[in-house]
């Protein structure tokens, strides 16, 4: 077993301005559920921007980045106590699929200022280009 482990931190004003300068903003990132669920919290931009940093911290356990797929390719919900969850589609999901990628744990929080996000992804196979190489002659 492997884990993988993404973190991101975002400023709730980058989120902000992004979202005042495009009025496309929310449709090219979330999914209709996730706008759903930020509709239910009043668009309050720390939500939003905790799902954002949630997405970047999930990219990085696939080890791509936002790269490859489509940032609505991550979806972010919530368990039945509350709990932020991932659901993977697409190309994002294939990724995961080809790194043994089982599950994903995720948390997020933020301030009025602040979002922060921590995935932890549990794997299988080992990725040959990802091990960190020592100098023998040490």
């Amino acid at each position: 077993m492997e884990l993988f482990v993404g973190t991101d931190i975002v400023e709730v004003e980058r989120i902000k301005k992004a979202f005042d300068a495009n009025s496309k903003f929310l449709e090219r990132l979330f999914t209709q559920k996730e706008i759903e669920y930020f509709n239910s919290k009043r668009m309050k931009l720390p939500h939003i921007a905790g799902f954002f940093s949630a997405k970047e911290s999930i990219s990085k356990v696939l080890g791509t980045g936002i790269s490859g797929f489509s940032w609505k390719d991550i979806e972010i919900c919530h368990d039945e106590k509350g709990a932020p969850a991932v659901i993977l589609k697409g190309k994002a999901k294939n990724i995961a699929d080809k790194k043994g990628i089982r599950d994903i744990k995720l948390s997020i929080s933020h301030t009025k200022t602040y979002a922060i996000s921590c995935a932890i992804a549990i794997g299988g196979e080992k990725n040959d280009s990802a091990d960190i190489k020592t100098d023998e002659r040490s």
